[in-house]
């Protein structure tokens, strides 16, 4: 029975780890964002909007990235050595929901731009 029980407790720790980590920046999708919303933008409003939104993202992934890798390392840890390291996963900010915003704003701002010809 013990040895179930410690299976068991493994294998619900593993689950929640897996379900705990950052996911990569590249894997994050967008989150809707209407063009219309910057229907009321010029074409030099929107490119310089865009390219913001772009060095954002680019700031944002990095960090991303780093938590995503210190949390699969701290996974591994937990799930082969040491279960304590489990609690390393929820150190720092996920900040998928920013970046999948930026993200949409990106897709948004692209759409309206090519609505009104600015990239021809």
């Amino acid at each position: 029975m013990t040895s179930f029980v410690g299976k068991s407790l493994v294998g619900a720790i593993a689950l929640s780890l897996l379900g705990a980590c950052a996911s990569q920046p590249e894997k994050i999708q967008a989150t809707y964002v209407s063009p219309s919303t910057y229907s009321s933008y010029s074409c030099k409003s929107i490119v310089a909007e865009r390219n913001s939104v772009v060095n954002k993202v680019n700031e944002l992934s990095g960090a991303q990235k780093k938590k995503a890798t210190n949390d699969a390392v701290a996974t591994g840890v937990a799930l082969v050595l040491f279960w304590p390291a489990a609690f390393l996963v929820a150190a720092g900010s996920d900040l998928e929901p920013q970046i999948a915003s930026l993200k949409g704003n990106y897709e948004a701002l692209t759409a309206a731009g090519r609505q009104k010809g600015c990239f021809t």
